[in-house]
């Protein structure tokens, strides 16, 4: 009887990663999918680690070392990966963003990361890093556009985006940043890519308006929400919890403007910017 054909030796680190997972998976008598139900997350995100595409955050390799008992060896061969890309509150939910099918975000006062431009990105990312160097500015403005890049891809994650009035009337970069911001994401709802909303101000108090909202839809995994602080984050799939930001989002939708609305409400600001701009020069 012919043996099983073992794969080529790995050639990277994350390869080399992703191959002692699959052995010790495979050791302990576990699917992906088994392991991805302990971990608490899709037999597809297991897949990706094994390969070598994806990288474990922090907390998925610790319940990799728990479920697989391997006394922390994920955890440790985790800095030998490449550089991590996101702060480790966002991490998880980076990684998910790129595997959801369906993403709604309600934007209480920054453009959702997916959506924004370089300049704005670059401006945003200065501000938050007082103490940083252009290349590392560089790095992180690259890391967000890097995410933006599934907008496009046809095959992924279908999103809708709330916008908080608040997002685009804060001046971010200066005014002709902002009207190529707003520009680009009017164009992004009029292709049918993203669907967009805007909650004007006269709506006063609605549900969601104190906090950022991320909804993931997946094809073979349970819901997930992610909302954020300014140095922390969380991502939960527990079903009640989803429910209720569920619940929250669907408040905000309906106290919003119609699509086309919002998006001539978007050209309508963005005009008002260039005119500040003309106006000054």
């Amino acid at each position: 009887m012919a043996g099983r054909v073992e794969r080529e030796e790995p050639q990277s680190n994350e390869e080399f990663y992703g191959d002692e997972l699959r052995r010790r998976r495979e050791a302990a008598e576990l699917t992906q999918a088994d392991v991805g139900e302990r971990v608490v997350c899709s037999p597809s995100l297991i897949a990706h680690f094994e390969a070598g595409r994806r990288t474990p955050s922090l907390p998925d390799a610790q319940r990799l070392d728990k479920v697989l008992r391997t006394d922390g060896f994920f955890v440790r061969m985790r800095r030998t990966l490449g550089k991590v890309k996101f702060a480790e509150h966002f991490e998880a939910a980076a990684e998910a963003e790129q595997l959801a099918s369906f993403i709604e975000e309600y934007a209480v006062s920054l453009m959702p990361g997916v959506l924004q431009t370089e300049r704005y990105a670059r401006a945003v990312l200065r501000a938050g890093q007082t103490n940083s160097t252009a290349a590392d500015v560089d790095e992180r403005v690259a890391n967000r556009l890097e995410r933006g890049r599934m907008l496009n891809n046809r095959e992924s994650p279908t999103v809708w985006a709330i916008l908080n009035e608040n997002v685009i009337r804060a001046v971010v970069g200066g005014p002709e940043v902002m009207a190529e911001q707003l520009r680009h994401i009017a164009a992004l709802g009029r292709s049918g890519r993203v669907l967009v909303q805007v909650v004007p101000h006269r709506e006063g108090a609605h549900a969601t308006m104190s906090s950022m909202v991320k909804l993931m839809r997946f094809d073979d995994a349970p819901d997930m929400v992610y909302v954020e602080g300014l140095l922390t984050g969380a991502l939960t799939d527990e079903p009640s919890m989803v429910r209720r930001y569920r619940d929250a989002y669907d408040l905000a939708r309906a106290a919003s403007l119609p699509p086309e609305a919002s998006l001539d409400l978007l050209d309508s600001v963005a005009e008002e910017y260039d005119h500040e701009r003309s106006s000054h020069h």
